[in-house]
């Protein structure tokens, strides 16, 4: 009990500190401090300075500094805006274009257009005189007239699968990329909202439907064994047993401006069972 009073009677215990004038030793400041006091002083301070950082982050643009801290809906909201920031400067760039013409025309720097006169006959001798073949041309033409005149190789149909011309489902750009390790197995496009949706090759509507997660779905089934399922569409326009043409409008892109998950565009691609890298056949 004695030592317990001894050890309270220590850190309780106030100390004089003093700031003393160098010249004339005269106590300039001075302040009653005890062990105690001291600890829970310098535990305040921490306290405040933790505090007054916590804030600093969560409300200043400090945040946007640590590591970590973007996710995918900035990157999707930032494709948005570079859009429209680029859409703007084109319209902008039209409409000064536009008013620099007009001053022209009303200050009267614009001329009206004249009629240069042309020489039909000259021109049609010049024409005639280009498109004569040179004897070297005639020579060639004859020899590979000949030599294909009975090969009939060139009319044989070769249905392969990789020379088929896949076209852009939508126009757009890519913000996630085909990835089987994170089982991913299409592309995500961020489009404008209204975007033509387009069948990326010739085949037949097997599945269209509403559902919860992608909001309208539409699947199309092609030649050589390929499937290609088009998400988070607004509308459909194409219903099941339809027969679709490369490059025809089967569905309208859904608003992709909002940052909510699964509302970009969704595109996969598949062969066999087996699922394909859309960037692999398509140019995006």
């Amino acid at each position: 009990m004695a030592n317990h009073s001894t050890f309270w009677d220590k850190i309780r215990f106030k100390y004089r500190v003093s700031i003393l004038n160098e010249n004339t030793l005269e106590e300039a400041w001075h302040a009653r401090l005890s062990r105690i006091s001291v600890f829970v002083w310098v535990c305040l301070l921490i306290l405040i300075t933790f505090g007054i950082l916590t804030l600093l982050i969560l409300y200043t643009p400090l945040k946007h500094y640590l590591p970590g801290y973007g996710d995918t809906s900035i990157r999707a909201e930032l494709i948005d805006e570079s859009m429209k920031i680029d859409s703007l400067s084109r319209q902008l760039a039209i409409q000064e274009e536009y008013l620099s013409v007009l001053q022209g025309i009303v200050s009267g720097e614009v001329k009206t257009d004249s009629v240069i006169p042309l020489d039909s006959v000259a021109l049609q001798q010049r024409a005639h005189i280009q498109l004569e073949k040179s004897k070297i041309e005639q020579e060639f033409c004859e020899n590979f007239e000949t030599e294909e005149k009975y090969n009939l190789s060139i009319l044989e149909e070769k249905q392969d699968a990789q020379m088929s011309v896949f076209f852009r489902p939508t126009q757009g750009v890519l913000s996630s990329d085909f990835s089987i390790a994170d089982r991913r197995f299409g592309i995500s496009i961020a489009a404008a909202p209204n975007e033509h949706v387009m069948s990326v090759l010739d085949g037949t509507v097997i599945y269209a439907t509403l559902t919860m997660d992608y909001q309208w779905v539409i699947m199309i089934q092609h030649e050589s064994g390929y499937i290609s399922i088009y998400k988070n569409n607004s509308r459909l326009l194409k219903k099941v047993g339809d027969k679709v043409r490369a490059g025809e409008t089967i569905a309208i892109v859904g608003n992709t401006t909002t940052n909510e998950p699964g509302t970009q565009f969704y595109f996969e691609l598949w062969r066999k069972g087996t699922p394909v890298n859309p960037s692999d056949v398509i140019a995006l």
